[in-house]
């Protein structure tokens, strides 16, 4: 899928530490980048790396709620148990997503720029990844979930103004129309990308 191509920037959402309890959202995206860039360019084996953004992914970001954004409206049709399978299956293909691409990554240069509140419920931070010799500035805007506000979650990437999640969300819905309606359709996607 081309949105896997993308999908590296989460890695930078990856907080080693207890960071995710700052309260105020572009401190928190700071750390979040520091504590990222010091696993990505440490020497332990890429297993480990591996391993140890996995759990830190699980509770920074807020997977279950990008999972059921990007069902769309198949999430209001299928049944508990499909739904508690896709939840599975969207989990693992979440942190695969990332994990296999991670290793290409070291010490990334991302500067928060400016903040806004939008509601009680969400800020947008914006940043800038600081181009290289090998790829231009990159603007990226981290949409985070403060409901609360002592644990902030990631919700979306705006990378360059296009949304991963709602990427995502039209290439599983554009694979289950295409296959009249049927989730399994999906599932059986899913399923291909986590074992290969």
């Amino acid at each position: 899928m081309k949105f896997l191509k993308y999908f590296i920037i989460f890695i930078f959402i990856l907080n080693f530490q207890n960071n995710l309890f700052a309260k105020d959202p572009s401190a928190l995206i700071n750390e979040i980048v520091d504590e990222a860039a010091a696993v990505l360019s440490s020497e332990d084996p890429i297993e480990a790396k591996i391993i140890k953004l996995n759990i830190i992914a699980e509770s920074s970001v807020d997977i279950e709620g990008i999972g059921m954004y990007t069902l769309g409206k198949y999430r209001k049709t299928i049944s508990e148990d499909e739904k508690s399978k896709y939840q599975k299956l969207f989990r693992s293909y979440f942190l695969k997503s990332f994990s296999s691409r991670l290793v290409d990554y070291t010490n990334p240069k991302i500067n928060v720029v400016s903040q806004k509140k939008i509601n009680a419920k969400y800020t947008i931070v914006n940043s800038i990844l600081e181009a290289t010799s090998k790829r231009p500035q990159v603007k990226i805007d981290w949409r985070i979930y403060t409901k609360n506000p002592d644990k902030p979650l990631i919700r979306d990437l705006i990378v360059e103004g296009l949304s991963l999640a709602r990427t995502q969300k039209e290439e599983f819905n554009s694979i289950i129309q295409n296959n009249d309606g049927n989730i399994n359709a999906l599932f059986k996607t899913l399923e291909e990308f986590i074992i290969k």
